[in-house]
C-alpha cells in the first residue's frame, strides 16, 4: 500500500508504505501530518501522542527529530523498542578514469543505535541526509501502549 500527502504539495519523502514486516516513512513528514493521515494505524499515533510528542513539537519532521536524537532521550528509548532503523544517504567519492571523481550519494540503512551515536556535528560532518524511517511491525506489535 503507498499512500502520498496532500494533492498539490510537494510529496517527496512524504509517503507510507507497507510490507509484511515493516512501515516505511518518508522522513519528511510531520508528526501533525502523521496524525491526519489515515495511510497511519491507530496504534502508532497513539505512540505518537503518548510518547513522542511529550518531547518534540507536532510541526517538527521525522528528518529533524531524527538527526538530532540522543541515546539518553525518552524519544530514542520508544523508537528503539519499535526496532527502528533508517535509510540514509551518504555522500561518497567514485573514482573515474584518470584522475576524474564524481561525488555520489550511496544509499544506506542504519540502526538507530548508529545514527544516534553520532552527534548532529559529525552527521553534518559525513553529509548523512536521513530519507526514510523503518518501523518493525514486530516492535509495533509487541509495544504496550
Amino acid at each position: 500500500m503507498l499512500e502520498y500527502a496532500g494533492a498539490g504539495q510537494s510529496t517527496d519523502f512524504k509517503y507510507a508504505m507497507y510490507d509484511m514486516s515493516t512501515i516505511y516513512v518518508g522522513a519528511r513528514y510531520t508528526y501533525q501530518e502523521m496524525l491526519g493521515d489515515e495511510a497511519f494505524n491507530f496504534k502508532l499515533k497513539t505512540i505518537l501522542q503518548r510518547y513522542i510528542l511529550t518531547e518534540v513539537s507536532a510541526d517538527t519532521t521525522l528528518e529533524s527529530h531524527f538527526y538530532y536524537i540522543k541515546e539518553d532521550d525518552y524519544a530514542y528509548q520508544v523508537y528503539d523498542q519499535l526496532k527502528v532503523k533508517l535509510r540514509v544517504n551518504v555522500p561518497v567519492v567514485k573514482k573515474g578514469f584518470g584522475k576524474k571523481t564524481d561525488l555520489i550519494y550511496q544509499e544506506k540503512i542504519m540502526k538507530l543505535r548508529e545514527l544516534a551515536a553520532l552527534s548532529p556535528e559529525e552527521k553534518k560532518a559525513q553529509g548523512i541526509m536521513i530519507r526514510e524511517i523503518q518501523i518493525s511491525k514486530l516492535g509495533l506489535m509487541t509495544f504496550t501502549v
